[in-house]
């Protein structure tokens, strides 16, 4: 002998209900003792809920990482390209076509360079941010202000910013006039 029950449902469900029980087979006693069945013992689910939640909950933080890099890689392009149009002096019309071709040059080193690191599973962003984690396992931790400018560790020469090892970092305002960012004599940086 089964136990009697009795509860109160809402109109909307007491409809649902309703409507669920007049289908063939279907009757509100089995009807309510498989959903209360199902909800407390989730394990036992033979629908196969539990194993969707769990791929879509796995799916999710998948989505997250691939955010998490995303973002680390835009940023990373934009700081580099502010960087990189901030360092770079612009050329004189004789030596464009020259930049150009060397540009296309080290272009198709570039692409080749992603092709084999695309092709062996290598992710270069997984690699770097491993190692930075490993060296500055707070950096991601704390607040970083872009525009304070940073503190000046002895080995810094001419006023300079330096790196985390003590070298002066690049001259993110411009270079000397006349000199490259290379330090060469009319270089040019493509």
């Amino acid at each position: 002998m089964k136990p009697k029950l009795s509860i109160y449902l809402s109109d909307p469900v007491a409809q649902r209900l309703t409507l669920a029980a007049k289908r063939p087979g279907g009757n509100k006693s089995a009807i309510v003792d498989a959903a209360l069945d199902r909800y407390l013992n989730p394990e036992r689910d033979t629908t196969g809920d539990g194993a969707l939640l769990r791929r879509l909950d796995r799916m999710g933080r998948q989505l997250d990482r691939v955010d998490r890099d995303l973002r680390i890689i835009a940023e990373t392009v934009a700081l580099y390209v502010r960087y990189f149009l901030t360092i770079t002096p612009p050329l004189a019309a004789s030596e464009q076509e020259a930049a150009r071709t060397l540009g296309r040059e080290r272009f198709e080193t570039f692409v080749a360079q992603v092709g084999k690191r695309v092709a062996s599973g290598a992710a270069l962003v997984t690699e770097v941010l491993d190692q930075v984690s490993a060296s500055h396992p707070d950096l991601f931790m704390r607040q970083i202000e872009e525009r304070a400018p940073p503190a000046t560790p002895s080995g810094a020469r001419n006023g300079a910013p330096a790196d985390d090892h003590g070298s002066p970092a690049p001259n993110r305002v411009g270079t000397a006039p006349g000199r490259s960012p290379a330090g060469r004599e009319g270089g040019r940086h493509v």
